[in-house]
């Protein structure tokens, strides 16, 4: 009885190849064991030894071999093979699993998805095709299982990235006593239909378009605040420093006709509105003298005559309080008004202000 509970691993791949394994070190921990299978039934059987077997730590622990029929029958014996072990009967159609889907295609329309594959070339009933996906913002895979050879799901965003994979699997208990299932295709990335190399892409240029829209922001903004402090500077400046004007332009033929000769631009002119205000201050002589009058008393002579020294002294020593003179000089002065400017006109120069 505990040679039918010997645990073996069965797999038929893709009804091309067999792999058998078993665990060599517990089940026969002191002995490599020798592995012999058929395909024929009946009693003219034809056994054919293991040509390559499957090692654990120098122990044969499995072998592969091609699948040549739907009955396989198996044995395992001792190293010499004089005695069988294990033996075992089945049907390799029932051990199935199948290959990865070939030439998925995916068909994004809106939120919808669509993948389909080719179809096998044998038992497409036993096979059924299943998706799995999962968006960057998902810790696990969706799955979504439809009859061989498409599927489709609903709800996808537009605006994210998906992982997706798939792979096909065998009916249980139809067509497999084993739940097998086939490898998965390589994994790929999509986003609003477009594939792309993977999410990691998305990632990267959304925040590069992030990162370009903040500095073309930032820059909008400095420029925004630049144009706001230069006019309040322009007022500013009018307010504290008025501009003052520039007489070339005011007197265009002062400056480009006569080359600043004021008395010709002025007796030229005929459009020029003079006015002229003539000033004229005599000349007034102030002479203050300290005498002593005649008619004071003639009894106080001596006062008189100390008097009479300290006002010869003072003058010798110019003290203004013994002799003051102001005699300023007669002026006449032309006040001239023109444009806004006022022009002072004397005998020797002209002054605009």
């Amino acid at each position: 009885g505990w040679k039918d509970a010997i645990n073996t691993t069965i797999i038929n791949f893709n009804n091309e190849n067999m792999k058998i394994t078993w665990a060599a070190r517990e089940l026969f921990p002191r002995e490599n064991v020798s592995f012999s299978y058929t395909f024929d039934e009946g009693k003219h059987k034809v056994w054919k030894p293991c040509l390559t077997y499957l090692l654990d730590e120098d122990y044969n622990s499995g072998c592969l071999f091609k699948t040549e029929g739907p009955t396989l029958t198996f044995s395992i014996r001792n190293g010499n093979g004089s005695e069988e072990l294990f033996s075992k009967r089945l049907k390799s159609d029932f051990y199935i699993k199948p290959n990865p889907p070939e030439n998925v295609t995916f068909f994004w329309k809106e939120e919808t998805v669509t993948v389909s594959c080719n179809k096998p070339e044998r038992a497409v009933k036993c096979l059924s095709l299943e998706l799995q996906y999962k968006s960057k913002f998902d810790k696990e895979w969706q799955s979504r299982t439809s009859k061989c050879c498409s599927v489709g799901e609903q709800g996808f965003d537009p605006r994210k990235c998906y992982s997706f994979r798939v792979r096909l699997k065998r009916l249980v208990p139809y067509c497999n006593v084993v739940n097998y299932s086939s490898d998965w295709e390589a994994e790929s990335f999509w986003m609003n239909g477009t594939l792309l190399d993977s999410c990691d892409d998305d990632i990267k240029s959304q925040s590069n378009t992030v990162t370009i829209l903040s500095c073309l922001l930032a820059v909008l903004l400095s420029m925004l605040i630049l144009l706001i402090l230069l006019c309040k500077w322009q007022r500013l400046q009018k307010s504290v420093m008025p501009a003052i004007p520039d007489p070339k332009y005011i007197f265009a033929d002062l400056f480009n006709d006569h080359n600043g000769n004021f008395q010709e631009w002025i007796d030229k002119t005929d459009h020029a509105v003079v006015q002229t205000k003539i000033e004229y201050e005599e000349a007034e002589c102030i002479i203050e003298a300290e005498s002593q009058q005649e008619d004071e008393k003639k009894s106080d002579k001596q006062g008189l005559q100390e008097k009479n020294f300290a006002l010869s002294g003072a003058a010798e020593n110019n003290d203004p309080k013994a002799a003051q003179i102001a005699c300023p000089m007669s002026t006449s002065n032309t006040v001239a008004s023109f444009a806004g400017f006022q022009i002072l006109m004397n005998d020797d120069m002209y002054v605009m202000l």
